[in-house]
């Protein structure tokens, strides 16, 4: 490999209990552009690599102790380190490609090593670990971008937007009718473009793990309750019957969209449109909705989720319904999953359906509807970040021209 003064020598870390076996791969190597450090344990490469992760690792697998498998594992496992390419070394017959392949290695050279082999096998794993680095940084610098780009943008539009109201209110002197008109059209594009320009940024927030929860015990009856008495002008400007169910049987299961009436088995024990007050005799403690979880991350989520049920449905009803289960359906895949306490809100309506072709992409990053009134593909992937962070998962059940369901389910608040 030519010298390349652009950086410092490439850190390779040699593992092996044999020190005659570390003098040879130190000969091998013996290259201004390697800076190599050699340990003869697989603690002491753990040690190592925790406190000055090395560029490349050349690790033997038959070590006592921990053996080149675990401390593979290890390494793999913690997620505070770079990505950092391995080389596993063995004796013929001696362990397994595939067990070392598995447990996260990158690549594999049997004993007695051949010096030319062992070289290029060096040098592909620096290009496979230049690469990644790179493609992390250029991550990085995007997300930087988007970020600053965001929350720059957002500064002009508030400020055109306050100066459209004074406007509006003929803070300058009295407007005719149809420039007030004019002029409000340009401030609900505005409101909605920096709405887009809030969830951008929230998205990028999450995806580079600058959001930080902040938890309590927050009611999904009552906030969903909220949601839908906010929301609920805009379904009355469409001519939509809205409803907020609550099952309080225990292991009751969400609607499907065929199943948008207010009189379903899941709402059986009581639903109200939203201008009235919500009642209903529950059976459950006060505490059967809670949940640990970030208050305004919720809302956002159950408004993304109700908005988005009212903005595809052109006639019919939306109905939100909270119940809560002892047990996930089988098609929901989610860790420890099981034996726990859930409570959901499921989201129904009678819209036009997601054709069954796309439903598993919907949550995707910018993925968009075939239709024209798909928005910008981000809520529904933001919504979705945002119940994995609490430990839960949103679902949709849909069928065209009879509507869609999304599910929100989340791990229920652990009794003291």
């Amino acid at each position: 490999m030519p010298p390349d003064p652009s950086h410092e020598p490439y850190a390779i870390l040699a593992v092996d209990d044999s020190s005659d076996n570390l003098f040879l791969i130190e000969s091998i190597l013996d290259d201004p552009e390697y800076h190599i450090t050699c340990v003869e344990s697989g603690q002491a490469a753990l040690e190592v690599v925790g406190q000055t992760p090395p560029d490349v690792i050349l690790l033997d697998v038959m070590m006592p102790g921990l053996d080149g498998y675990a401390v593979t594992q290890r390494i793999r496992d913690n997620p505070n380190l770079p990505y950092i390419p391995i080389l596993l070394i063995t004796a013929h017959d001696q362990s397994s490609l595939v067990q070392g392949l598995d447990a996260g290695a990158d690549d594999f050279i049997r004993k007695p090593v051949d010096v030319n082999e062992l070289r290029a096998r060096v040098r592909s794993l620096l290009r496979l670990k230049r690469s990644i680095d790179a493609q992390a940084t250029m991550i990085r610098q995007r997300d930087d971008f988007v970020a600053r780009l965001t929350h720059d943008l957002r500064t002009p539009l508030v400020a055109a937007n306050r100066m459209l109201k004074l406007c509006e209110g003929d803070a300058f002197g009295p407007m005719p009718e149809d420039g007030k008109h004019a002029i409000a059209t340009v401030v609900d594009s505005n409101r909605h473009l920096l709405s887009m320009v809030n969830t951008l940024l929230e998205v990028y927030r999450h995806e580079a793990g600058h959001k930080a929860l902040t938890l309590s015990p927050v009611d999904l009856f009552k906030l969903t309750e909220a949601v839908v008495m906010e929301l609920a002008p805009m379904a009355a400007e469409k001519g939509l019957t809205c409803l907020l169910c609550r099952s309080d049987w225990v292991d009751a299961v969400p609607a499907t969209a065929r199943d948008n009436s207010p009189r379903s088995p899941v709402a059986d024990s009581g639903s109200v449109a939203l201008d009235k007050a919500v009642s209903g005799t529950a059976t459950l403690d006060n505490d059967a909705f809670v949940v640990p979880g970030d208050h305004l991350e919720l809302r956002r989520v159950i408004t993304n989720l109700i908005g988005n049920a009212i903005k595809f449905t052109d006639s019919g009803s939306v109905t939100a319904t909270i119940g809560t289960t002892s047990r996930l359906p089988e098609s929901v895949d989610l860790p420890n999953g099981q034996g726990s306490a859930w409570v959901w809100v499921s989201v129904t309506d009678t819209g036009i359906g997601v054709p069954e072709a796309e439903q598993q992409a919907v949550f995707e990053w910018f993925r968009q509807g075939n239709q024209a009134r798909s928005g910008h593909g981000l809520g529904l992937h933001l919504s979705q970040r945002i119940a994995r962070l609490h430990g839960g998962t949103i679902t949709l059940a849909s069928e065209v021209d009879h509507g869609s369901c999304f599910t929100l389910y989340l791990p229920k608040q652990s009794e003291m």
